[in-house]
């Protein structure tokens, strides 16, 4: 498959990796828009939410999001998960992903 996230599962890619289990691999944003900007990927592949079937899948996603921001010490003071769905909203790699945000103060509305 030609998808960037799946190369980055499978290592063909480069990418700075934060954290991994099972089913879900966390890594920086190369082009972060907040102080933590991390990149949370289900290891199986589905192009958006659109085409989610398994509930676990999107939780096992926010679930690794929130264990990650603890981990980047943004969880208390908090942190922001977005998933953008299709080209609209933003999407730019079809690979379902979360991208988890914080180390500074966001306003609302996002965008």
């Amino acid at each position: 498959m030609s998808c960037l996230f799946c190369k980055i599962i499978r290592r063909e890619i480069p990418a700075t990796l934060v954290a991994e289990d099972a089913h879900c691999l966390a890594f920086r944003d190369i082009n972060p828009q907040a102080p933590t900007h991390v990149l949370v990927i289900p290891k199986e592949h589905v192009a958006s939410l659109n085409q989610v079937t398994d509930p676990l899948l999107v939780g096992r996603v926010l679930l690794f999001a929130r264990d990650v921001a603890a981990a980047e010490g943004v969880a208390e003071g908090g942190y922001r998960v977005v998933m953008n769905t299709n080209a609209d909203a933003g999407q730019t790699v079809f690979h379902l992903h979360a991208h988890v945000l914080g180390g500074r103060v966001t306003g609302w509305p996002p965008g």
